[in-house]
């Protein structure tokens, strides 16, 4: 695999991603609270993740951490995973079509940037077990697959199992490795959810929490059932199980969301 040094990575890196704890830009005060988001009915619903492409079979997980960070330098969003094949591989891309998926593939395969690659049709970007699954299973399966994350370090714009994750980056590819598309900020993660109290939190829903106080939304962590949760919680630390019981996660919860 031929990979290139870019300057700047790191910059470029604190451009397009967001910290679990890092301040929240002017805009976010508007965030609404969860009364408030109750409100306004939020009907949206995650986009199924079209054609995507897989590169990269790598027995070490810096050669697909340096990989992921490089197409994450180019504006690409992309992440990186254990295969059940016991090698670390990373996917990116969402297209409408086989053949756009491709060309972009041929294109980065050209410049050198990515060496043989797969293109992932949608039936299969999720996981085996949750292929044609009721939304039941579905939601097992998402705690499956974070549960499969715990103990990987904690890394501030982390979006890969080899290289570590933050909290939004650890719930973001648990749910595109079920096929859904959530996106990549907590912030956003948060609006784009359907509001739900906690007493309705179901396994596979996110809970949110005010880690910088007041309102605004810096974390997040895939409700898993009893009262826990599982989250990438800051530096220092590796993914791991939580409860909303406990006195700071209590004085913290801003409010839950469902996808499904």
């Amino acid at each position: 695999m031929f990979l290139q040094k870019w300057s700047g990575l790191g910059l470029l890196l604190w451009a397009l991603l967001s910290s679990c704890a890092a301040p929240s830009p002017p805009h976010s005060d508007n965030i609404p609270s969860p009364s408030a988001a109750a409100e306004t009915d939020i009907q949206s619903t995650l986009k199924q993740i079209g054609y995507t492409i897989q590169v990269g079979a790598f027995a070490n997980p810096d050669n697909a951490t340096r990989l992921a960070a490089l197409l994450e330098s180019r504006q690409i969003d992309a992440y990186s995973f254990l295969h059940e094949s016991g090698l670390y591989k990373v996917r990116f891309g969402d297209h409408d079509s086989y053949a756009a998926a491709r060309q972009e593939a041929e294109i980065l395969q050209s410049l050198g940037i990515i060496d043989s690659f797969f293109i992932v049709i949608p039936e299969s970007a999720k996981t085996p077990t949750t292929a044609g699954s009721k939304p039941s299973n579905l939601r097992q399966n998402l705690v499956s697959t974070a549960r499969g994350f715990i103990g990987v370090p904690y890394n501030w714009g982390g979006t890969t199992a080899a290289n570590g994750f933050d909290c939004s980056g650890l719930t973001m590819v648990t749910y595109r490795l079920n096929g859904l598309k959530l996106p990549r900020v907590s912030r956003d993660q948060y609006n784009a959810g359907r509001p739900i109290s906690r007493s309705a939190l179901r396994k596979g829903d996110l809970v949110f929490f005010a880690t910088n106080g007041g309102r605004r939304v810096s974390h997040v962590g895939l409700y898993i059932g009893n009262d826990r949760f599982i989250h990438a919680p800051r530096r220092g630390k590796s993914v791991r199980v939580s409860s909303l019981g406990s006195g700071y996660f209590q004085k913290t919860f801003v409010g839950a969301r469902s996808y499904l």
